[in-house]
């Protein structure tokens, strides 16, 4: 109990002090006024950090909404005629691409752009620089490590790993239809394995997978409650719930693995454009970037000089894949490759 406590304390700590170093970095933006309309598609504590920062910072009212991806694309689609929603924060990067492709956002080259990663600066080239990269996670495994001991169970580290008969029915995995991690997963298994290839092992694994969750943070959080031995996540999930005390640890495959690129979007004909511009300028400098962690979330972040968390996944170790982002965040693609997965494996016999 005291650890935890102490976790929450130096959290809060940590979430005080990025206040007063944003107050500071967003000290040219100080009493902009007026408002400022966000979607925000990563986990609650961050949304709120931002929205209370840059409100107290700048003097703009942040009129803050928190939806997945999913969600989030279809109110942009919905609203197209008389948008409602200037800034689209967060969640995995495909969906922001279908929303550039589909003339949802608006094109706007950051003065910042310079300073990202190259994986950043390349989602903007992608999308006519209708989006930009904000936070990178790569794809994995998590998995309880006390029922890995108790069904002495090895723990997994390849894909061909989780087709293991003793993992019948202790793998969880999100619903792609839902899950921008689930459908990064397909995405990554096509490029990596071959289509055919790979829907033959989506098939295999599907005799182990005891349940598709709606949400792609649902398997790892069933992980570390002991209700599932292993789940298809995002690394960085897996990490929170270990700082949160939970047995879990994760495991890149491998064979190779994708990474999803959480993106932020201006949207087309905002109501609130300049105040959308200012947001999505602080939103990208190193002290805004640093919320993510104060949120217990470890995903890397774009800018360069962004300071680096140890617990923050080292990509020297991981395997990455030369993913498709352009292709696999096409529309068409995705729907057609969701679609397969339902027809023939979702409801396949076990």
């Amino acid at each position: 109990m005291s650890a935890m406590r102490e976790s929450k304390f130096g959290r809060h700590s940590l979430a005080a002090g990025l206040l007063g170093a944003a107050w500071v970095l967003s000290a040219p933006l100080a009493w902009a006024q007026g408002q400022v309309n966000v979607i925000c598609s990563v986990q609650a504590e961050w949304c709120n950090l931002m929205a209370t920062t840059y409100s107290r910072t700048s003097g703009t009212r942040v009129n803050m909404t928190m939806k997945g991806s999913g969600e989030a694309l279809a109110q942009l689609n919905a609203e197209r005629a008389n948008p409602k929603t200037d800034i689209w924060f967060g969640g995995t990067g495909d969906p922001h691409l279908q929303a550039a492709e589909q003339g949802l956002t608006q094109d706007y080259q950051s003065p910042s752009l310079k300073d990202l990663y190259p994986w950043a600066q390349k989602q903007a080239k992608d999308s006519g620089f209708r989006t930009v990269g904000v936070y990178l996670g790569p794809l994995g495994f998590g998995m309880n490590t006390e029922l890995l001991a108790k069904k002495k169970i090895a723990a997994p580290q390849s894909w061909a790993d989780l087709l293991k008969p003793e993992l019948r029915n202790e793998v969880q995995m999100a619903n792609p239809a839902s899950s921008g991690t689930a459908y990064t997963m397909i995405a990554t298994l096509v490029q990596l394995m071959g289509e055919e290839k790979a829907f033959e092992y989506l098939r295999a694994l599907h005799r182990n997978v005891s349940t598709y969750t709606r949400s792609g943070t649902g398997p790892v959080k069933a992980a570390a409650r002991g209700e599932t031995t292993v789940s298809i996540s995002f690394i960085h999930d897996v990490t929170t719930e270990q700082v949160g005390g939970f047995p879990v640890q994760s495991a890149s495959p491998s064979e190779g693995t994708g990474a999803e690129i959480g993106s932020m979007s201006i949207v087309k004909n905002s109501p609130n454009a300049d105040a959308a511009k200012r947001f999505y300028e602080w939103a990208l400098t190193p002290g805004a970037q640093q919320f993510g962690l104060a949120a217990r979330q470890f995903q890397l972040p774009s800018h360069t000089k962004t300071p680096l968390d140890p617990r923050m996944p080292d990509f020297k170790k991981i395997k990455l894949i030369n993913y498709d982002y352009a292709k696999y965040g096409a529309s068409a693609e995705r729907r057609r490759l969701i679609a397969r997965w339902e027809r023939e494996v979702q409801n396949a016999p076990k």
